[in-house]
């Protein structure tokens, strides 16, 4: 392989991509990006999902744009609660601060399965849970149940219950919202959030569970895009070398994957353009790019990843070492995934069934299932 084409091999790991719409079969630009590796990966929403057959159809041809033993992403929020993205016939799970109140952790482990088991068999090995936001603002709009407790004793124990349940079913789990979105007042989707805690306070609540999950090692954390002035007056989280390189990866000792949370979210979209978020992450050492719906946004990051590593050595060695991170965590936690990826014979026997609804169903109170959030988008 050429050095050029390298490059652009690598700069296609550091990319998952969604797109608008319904589709019964993958979209030809994302479908040849992904053939090409100039994407690593997608991420789905209930936008994307018609029915059962028709989603299992779309990850079946995603899975095969991409030969060779390291599968493509197919990613999913799928939390439980109000942010799930594929519901009917799965097994209904629990919003997370039900979960969080459990006194046994095997029990947590249990539910977590049920929801990696189910969105395994319709294709998907990657899920965007578990928060590690801790709920300690009543007034905060877009965490609320999504976290686990107010307690970050109790969100670090439940969230390691949740990472055994998925790496048991053979999907990665990822933590989120790094460092910490529980106690915003402003939703990061809509404007930039700012906590104005001291350092103190920071390592005590929002930074805990996510030291602890490093700990216990998780594979993959996304970014939050709000600002903690404490730590740097200049730069969101998603962006600061100071919070990323400083904080997670030299203090924490993370060496596992880091990825934005969605760049098309007016907290940094109405402040950066595409090129000068790519310039940013490059700095602050993310590793994945995470673009949900614009394929002239995730084509033109691509490019300037590629641009920045030809101009710039440095550069260059930063996005290598990303790239392997991400083939380093596909090697190990995907290599049971058969290649080509295909849909179980007895997937509606698994959907729902009654023994997965047994594990879920104590958690639930008057067997009230929430409803989905509108906060999120693409929901």
């Amino acid at each position: 392989m050429s050095d050029e084409a390298q490059l652009r091999a690598d700069a296609g790991q550091m990319l998952i991509v969604g797109f608008d719409g319904p589709h019964t079969r993958a979209p030809e630009p994302v479908a040849q990006a992904l053939e090409d590796g100039e994407v690593g990966g997608v991420i789905l929403f209930r936008r994307n999902v018609e029915s059962i057959e028709q989603l299992v159809s779309l990850t079946t041809d995603l899975h095969a744009q991409v030969e060779g033993d390291l599968p493509p992403w197919v990613a999913v929020d799928q939390e439980g609660g109000r942010v799930v993205r594929v519901r009917e016939p799965l097994t209904p799970i629990p919003p997370m601060r039900a979960l969080g109140q459990a006194a046994d952790q095997r029990a947590v482990a249990r539910v977590s399965e049920v929801l990696a088991t189910e969105i395994s068999v319709l294709g998907f090995n990657l899920n965007f849970a578990p928060v590690l936001d801790v709920d300690t603002n009543p007034d905060n709009p877009v965490i609320g149940d999504r976290a686990f407790s107010s307690d970050p004793e109790r969100v670090a124990r439940a969230a390691a219950g949740v990472m055994v349940g998925h790496h048991t079913a053979g999907v990665v789990p990822c933590g989120k919202h790094f460092p910490g979105h529980g106690d915003t007042l402003q939703d990061s989707h809509h404007t930039l959030p700012r906590l104005m805690h001291d350092e103190k306070r920071l390592r005590g609540v929002e930074l805990f569970p996510f030291m602890r999950a490093v700990g216990a090692g998780i594979p993959m954390i996304m970014t939050a895009h709000i600002e903690l002035p404490v730590i740097d007056a200049f730069a969101p989280a998603t962006f600061s070398p100071r919070i990323l390189q400083g904080i997670l990866r030299e203090e924490m000792g993370f060496e596992g994957v880091i990825i934005t949370d969605c760049l098309e979210m007016k907290a940094v979209s109405e402040r950066y353009t595409i090129e000068e978020m790519v310039d940013l992450g490059l700095d602050a050492g993310l590793d994945i790019f995470l673009i949900c719906h614009t394929e002239a946004k995730w084509r033109a990051a691509f490019e300037r990843i590629v641009e920045k590593a030809q101009e710039d050595p440095e550069i260059r060695q930063k996005v290598a070492a990303s790239a392997e991170r991400v083939r380093k965590l596909k090697r190990e936690l995907l290599g049971h995934w058969p290649r080509p990826y295909q849909a179980p014979a007895d997937l509606m026997e698994i959907l729902g069934c009654e023994e997965h609804r047994q594990i879920t169903a104590p958690f639930f109170e008057d067997g009230a299932v929430a409803g989905v959030d509108p906060t999120e988008p693409g929901a």
